[in-house]
C-alpha cells in the first residue's frame, strides 16, 4: 500500500471512529443523564482523550500530517460541544 493509499485509510478510520464517539456521546446524553450528570462529562473527557492519543499515533506514524491531526481532533471537540450545548439549552428551557 502507498504512502498516499495509508493516509487516505488511516484518515478513514479517524473519521468512523470521530463518528462513532459522537454517536455514543450522543446516546448517553439522551438515555443516561443530562450535561450536568458528571457520568456525561467523564464519557466526554475519556472518549477524546483516547482520540486524540489515536490521532497522535497517526500523526508520529506519519500517516496523516499534525496540523491534520489537529483538525480532527478540532471536529470532534466542537462536534461535542454542539450535543452539550444542545442538551445544555434542553434543560434550561425545562
Amino acid at each position: 500500500m502507498t504512502d498516499q493509499a495509508q493516509g487516505r485509510t488511516a484518515d478513514a478510520v479517524l473519521r468512523d471512529d470521530a463518528d462513532k464517539i459522537e454517536e455514543l456521546v450522543n446516546k448517553q446524553r439522551v438515555s443516561l443523564c443530562l450535561s450536568q450528570c458528571p457520568a456525561f462529562e467523564e464519557v466526554v473527557d475519556t472518549q477524546v482523550f483516547g482520540y486524540s492519543k489515536e490521532v497522535k499515533l497517526a500523526v508520529q506514524l506519519n500517516l496523516i500530517s499534525e496540523a491534520h491531526g489537529h483538525e480532527l481532533v478540532r471536529d470532534l471537540e466542537q462536534r461535542l460541544n454542539a450535543i452539550y450545548a444542545d442538551s445544555f439549552d434542553k434543560q434550561k428551557q425545562k
